[in-house]
């Protein structure tokens, strides 16, 4: 029995990745067979193999059949500012982005103990939540779900299938300016279903961001929102100016 070495792999994905970020290797160049790999790393055939499916299931590389693997360009990352004062769309709008919104989803959902805590509702109280995809120069970048209560907003049921940002839609019903006390980050790998609807491959980690819309002039809770960013398409800007 051939005992393949973890370690190995690790040492491989390890160099290959270190020539990435030097430039060593660039977009779209070959990548060495597997039998070279294997003799420069004096490892078997089979631990190259390993390694370098593990930098394809990671986005860094991509296989031509008959012809070999090859990386991939990076394209520039978009810089993101978590707020919640200003909206994703205002936000990738301004950045000159061409942005388009998918209603994935707009219905109730089970009681969340969580969900009804952050929005202040009771046990009866109906919340809503709208799944959006979010396409970005034609690429699906994020999934953003919003959670509202209709009982602050009684024509959610029948507005939100329309609703593109919830910003706009909040503007339209007399609220004007919007603020933020909670935000929370977190890794995850992406569901079947979030692989399905991202395009990416379940190795892809997501950025989750978690925050809260509040209405500056009456304090009231508007929004819980949770939008799941493909980690490898944004770059993050945490910086505030309190």
């Amino acid at each position: 029995m051939v005992v393949i070495s973890t370690e190995n792999e690790t040492e491989i994905i390890d160099v290959l990745m270190r020539d990435m970020i030097d430039g060593k290797l660039k977009g779209d160049m070959k990548l060495p067979s597997e039998n070279q790999l294997a003799d420069q790393f004096q490892v078997p055939r089979m631990t190259v193999r390993n390694a370098l499916n593990v930098l394809e299931a990671r986005g860094y590389i991509y296989s031509l059949q008959g012809k070999g693997r090859f990386l991939k360009k990076r394209t520039n990352l978009i810089q993101l500012h978590l707020t919640g004062k200003v909206s994703f769309t205002d936000k990738m709008i301004q950045a000159g982005y061409d942005l388009k919104t998918e209603m994935i989803a707009c219905e109730p959902i089970s009681f969340d103990e969580k969900i009804y805590s952050i929005l202040n509702a009771d046990e009866h109280h109906t919340i809503y939540q709208l799944c959006r995809l979010r396409y970005i120069d034609g690429e699906p970048m994020a999934i953003h779900n919003s959670f509202v209560n209709e009982a602050k907003f009684p024509g959610i049921g029948q507005d939100g299938p329309h609703v593109t940002s919830m910003f706009a839609y909040y503007r339209d019903l007399g609220y004007s300016e919007f603020t933020s006390n909670r935000s929370l980050m977190s890794i995850s790998f992406p569901t079947v279903t979030e692989q399905e609807l991202l395009m990416c491959n379940h190795m892809v980690p997501l950025i989750v961001v978690e925050s809260n819309c509040i209405d500056v002039e009456t304090g009231n809770m508007l929004e819980y929102s949770k939008i799941n960013y493909r980690s490898e398409k944004f770059k993050y800007d945490i910086t505030t100016n309190d």
